[in-house]
């Protein structure tokens, strides 16, 4: 049997179940883009790098430095201890992440400075300024 065609409208496309939009696609897990936003700024002294991590505890934020690479960790856990109910959507990041930056090989740990306030890591990396080597005078031996 042969079912009639719809009329399409220049609005099918914006049509939508109205539960789609709310409990959005079930089948398809999505990502999360916003993760770890970050602001790099420099000025003379050095270079202050801003994360936004909402959601963190400052216990599960670490940043460590090896050869010449910053690498800033956080992780979450929204667990519950209640299992009776099903999740129609799941939006909350519960996971690990990371981020890494070089910062140079010359940098050392304890020139670094990190903040963890309201959701935000604020860390101050020192620029290291070369010190000209001041040249050693050498004698010259004079035979004769």
């Amino acid at each position: 049997m042969l079912v009639p065609r719809r009329r399409r409208s220049m609005f099918d496309e914006f049509m939508t179940d109205p539960f789609d939009s709310f409990f959005g696609s079930l089948a398809q897990p999505q990502a999360t883009p916003n993760l770890m936003r970050t602001d790099i700024k420099e000025d003379e002294a050095g270079y202050e790098i801003v994360i936004d991590l909402p959601g963190f505890d400052k216990e599960n934020v670490s940043a460590e430095l090896k050869d010449g690479i910053l690498k800033v960790s956080a992780k979450t856990s929204h667990e519950t201890e209640d299992k009776t109910g099903t999740y129609l959507r799941r939006e909350r990041f519960t996971g690990q992440c990371s981020r890494q930056f070089y910062v140079g090989e010359d940098v050392e740990e304890a020139d670094i400075k990190a903040k963890f306030d309201n959701g935000t890591l604020q860390i101050t990396v020192p620029k290291k300024i070369e010190q000209p080597k001041l040249e050693e005078p050498r004698t010259i031996a004079i035979e004769g």
